[in-house]
């Protein structure tokens, strides 16, 4: 399954953008894939829920916040639990119902906009974004880290600034306009699709005198050192966005963003699940049998001593309480210490007649073999 797409991409916004541009943003986005007009269109309709469902994480400050910090990770998974609480995605239902409380169920623009009149030059198209991977070491997710990485990504042509060149000619293609429309007739009448020119990226012009430096396209590759800051607690499966660090938009147009694909490292000895981590600590049998005190190693270093009850199994699992990873919205997981009986490889002769004694012993012998619990359990269920 690919990774869901950041909502400002979805929304074509640049990080920052006001309350009133991410409205008009949503309004303009979902107008064009509205099931209204794309009658049985299931990728028409697959992003008008993943429009609506962008819009309303962004519209609530404080989930704007944490996913400008974690992205998904930060409100809840991809879906950030909608606007009603629905984890794991949108019906298009609960995605009409949010559309026409903010818009009137047709973008409060009348038929004839929804359906295609009324729209204006969209402007230079946003650049793409970029996708790169964060391996991290489980001691690097614990504290939090850091990291410097290299991007190779298309910027800002300095030469043009941007512009692709000199002078400015009506665009052919579209005749100014910035946009080009696609009459489709189908049973339910006849719709028209709006969208940015090819030719000159929505401007509606295009250069009479190309830029030598970035051949007429405003941009030029380059590469780059970022820093990315990575909070304590994250997991294989987040990222982290850092806004208008991707590929600079042709001719001025808006920078995309870097998405940072966090990837967690095998440990030697740690075994992480969610905040808990767990590690096997071999005992030997006298420790096991008699009772006492054993060394737990703790991630990034120094140890935690265990008290052993007498008579304690192989198997057995101790917790020890808040040793565990940081969760990224707070508290402390545990570790989880599975105890597993050491039998040496080799005995000295002393040991060796001790063993002996203990196995010539009446109280020693093994209990006779027997089924789990729960095997007696079903049986029993099932008779």
């Amino acid at each position: 399954m690919s990774p869901p797409r950041d909502y400002y991409e979805v929304l074509g916004l640049a990080r920052g953008a006001s309350d009133d541009d991410l409205k008009k943003a949503y309004r303009k986005v979902a107008m064009q894939h509205h099931p209204d007009r794309n009658p049985g269109d299931a990728s028409a309709e697959a992003k008008f829920k993943e429009a609506t469902e962008a819009y309303e994480v962004l519209r609530d400050p404080q989930k704007r916040a944490r996913y400008d910090q974690f992205g998904h990770a930060g409100v809840g998974g991809p879906a950030g639990g909608g606007a009603g609480g629905f984890e794991g995605g949108w019906d298009l239902a609960d995605a009409l119902r949010s559309f026409m409380r903010d818009f009137g169920g047709d973008g409060s623009g009348g038929f004839e906009d929804l359906f295609g009149g009324g729209r204006s030059r969209s402007g230079p198209a946003r650049g793409d974004d970029l996708q790169v991977r964060l391996p991290l070491t489980l001691e690097e997710v614990a504290s939090g880290i850091e990291k410097k990485i290299r991007v190779k990504h298309l910027k800002r042509c300095g030469t043009c600034d941007g512009r692709g060149g000199k002078g400015e000619g009506v665009c052919s293609q579209c005749q100014g306009r910035g946009q080009v429309r696609r009459v489709q007739q189908t049973i339910f009448g006849q719709f028209v699709n709006v969208s940015a020119c090819p030719k000159c990226d929505g401007e509606g012009s295009t250069v009479t005198e190309p830029c030598r430096a970035c051949g007429g396209d405003g941009r030029v590759s380059e590469t780059e050192t970022v820093s990315v800051k990575v909070p304590a607690g994250v997991a294989s499966g987040n990222y982290i966005p850092l806004r208008g660090l991707g590929d600079a938009g042709r001719r001025g147009g808006p920078p995309g963003d870097l998405i940072v694909h966090i990837e967690e490292k095998p440990h030697d000895v740690f075994e992480r699940h969610q905040e808990d981590l767990h590690v096997v600590l071999p005992v030997s049998f006298p420790t096991l049998a008699l009772g006492g005190k054993v060394e737990v190693p703790l991630l990034g270093g120094g140890t935690h001593m265990l008290e052993v009850s007498a008579g304690t199994a192989s198997g057995h699992t101790a917790r020890v309480r808040g040793k565990g990873l940081a969760g990224l919205r707070g508290g402390r997981g545990d570790l989880h210490v599975h105890l597993r009986v050491w039998v040496p490889g080799k005995l000295a002769s002393a040991e060796r007649k001790l063993l002996e004694e203990l196995r010539r012993s009446e109280g020693q012998k093994p209990p006779k073999p027997h089924r789990s619990g729960s095997e007696r359990v079903r049986d029993a269920s099932a008779g």
